[in-house]
């Protein structure tokens, strides 16, 4: 049913907007991305989101959102503001009102090019404090933007109730991993692929991989040890 509809993907060119962006390769007829300039740390994340769009031959719109870096204080628009996730309390990476902002805007532009679906990559389970990561904040925005503009948007959030290595695994499921992990930029301190391995983005980012690659090795050796019980 999907494969007669068009999506657009919020992306950012990280791990987890680029998994969402094979995802919706595989199962959309059509599909666009929307990348956003908030005046974030590092500007080599646009750049990365239009090299990975063009190579998979997807449309980008990058929108200037440098608004909101302007209301917010916060890690990822200030780099005189320390990087800390503490527990219990917002990590100061936060920037309020992103996730908000993005898909509705994402939404305006969805409508425009006649697109009831976006696609973003949050997710609860890793979601670090996140209060606009949270499902019930996705669910309410949904009702809220068919509302306000009268059209009927389906928001899927393909990662939301996986970890980091089990989205791993579906890169590597569809056909990705290699991609996703020397491409993307999930790095605090802008360094692409495996990072700067210090940041907390880089922290979580490699204990999925290598929390899914070792199973991926367990799966393999029982795999093996089955095949040689049969010769």
């Amino acid at each position: 049913m999907l494969k007669n509809e068009k999506a657009v993907v919020v992306f950012s060119g990280g791990q987890d907007s680029t998994t969402c962006l094979f995802w919706a390769l595989k199962l959309f007829r059509e599909v666009e991305a929307v990348t956003f300039d908030y005046g974030q740390r590092h500007s080599l994340e646009i750049e990365c989101a239009k090299g990975i769009a063009a190579e998979l031959g997807v449309q980008l719109t990058v929108l200037d959102m440098s608004l909101l870096g302007q209301l917010t204080q916060n890690a990822l628009t200030r780099t005189d503001i320390p990087i800390v996730h503490v527990e219990g309390e917002l990590p100061s990476t936060f920037v309020d009102g992103r996730n908000h902002l993005f898909l509705s805007f994402a939404a305006v532009l969805a409508k425009g090019v006649g697109a009831r679906h976006l696609v973003t990559g949050v997710c609860e389970t890793d979601f670090s404090g996140y209060p606009d990561c949270r499902d019930a904040f996705v669910k309410s925005l949904n009702v809220t933007l068919n509302l306000a503009m009268d059209y009927e948007f389906v928001i899927h959030t393909p990662l939301m109730w996986i970890d980091k290595a089990q989205t791993w695994q579906m890169a590597d499921e569809l056909g990705a991993f290699d991609f996703v992990r020397e491409r993307t930029l999930t790095c605090y301190n802008g360094i692409i692929g495996d990072g700067c391995g210090e940041c907390p983005a880089c922290k979580l980012r490699r204990a999925g991989m290598e929390s899914y690659l070792h199973m991926r090795g367990e799966a393999g050796d029982s795999q093996a040890s089955g095949m040689e019980g049969q010769e």
